[in-house]
């Protein structure tokens, strides 16, 4: 059983290691162009993703393009894309509308957020991963916001977890409030569900 120190620890290598890679650029180019094909025949129009941080891939550019793909069907629907704010009170996230040049302020962690843009309900979620595992578990910050907000949210969001190939972790063992995600991506496909 992992103890609160050894995951400490594993977060800390994971992140270095992240920050550290040499080949990163062509490895987030490569998890583009995976997460453009696999939202192809998605039906969600309300996506949620996050700002990038510490080394993190960033999912805005193939969600921005997603959008814009959503303007050229024969039947448009309006596609809404949406970044996490912190309710500190109940420490869960809310998610704002943000679009390109929205106006944006940093939010109590210092991490970029959108400014006064309508709160939206994201029917997918793509979510940040320090490091994940096999059945579908991820090891984020520590923080416990995801796990809290999912456990609110009704009906429950389509989670897929984003990282880099180096973020696996053979032997992640999941606590008792650990929600398995329905998806995880990284540079080299679809790594769950396994098949």
């Amino acid at each position: 059983m992992d103890t609160p120190q050894h995951k400490e620890a594993l977060r800390k290598r994971l992140i270095e290691e992240r920050l550290n890679m040499p080949d990163r650029l062509r490895r987030a180019d490569l998890l583009q162009r995976v997460m453009r094909i696999w939202l192809v025949g998605r039906p969600d129009s309300v996506i949620g993703a996050y700002w990038p941080i510490k080394g993190e891939f960033d999912p805005l550019p193939a969600l921005h393009r997603w959008k814009e793909d959503g303007e050229l069907l024969d039947e448009p629907q309006r596609r809404r894309i949406g970044l996490p704010v912190v309710d500190k009170l109940h420490k869960t996230l809310r998610f704002h509308a943000w679009f390109p040049g929205c106006p944006m302020e940093e939010d109590a962690y210092g991490i970029p957020k959108p400014k006064d843009t309508e709160v939206i309900v994201p029917t997918l979620l793509f979510v940040p991963c320090v490091g994940y595992g096999p059945g579908g578990y991820r090891l984020g910050y520590g923080g416990g916001f995801y796990d809290r907000t999912l456990a609110q949210l009704e009906p429950r969001p389509f989670t897929v977890g984003l990282g880099f190939t180096a973020g696996f972790v053979s032997d992640l063992e999941p606590e008792a409030h650990d929600l398995p995600l329905d998806a995880i991506l990284n540079d080299n496909g679809v790594v769950w569900p396994v098949g």
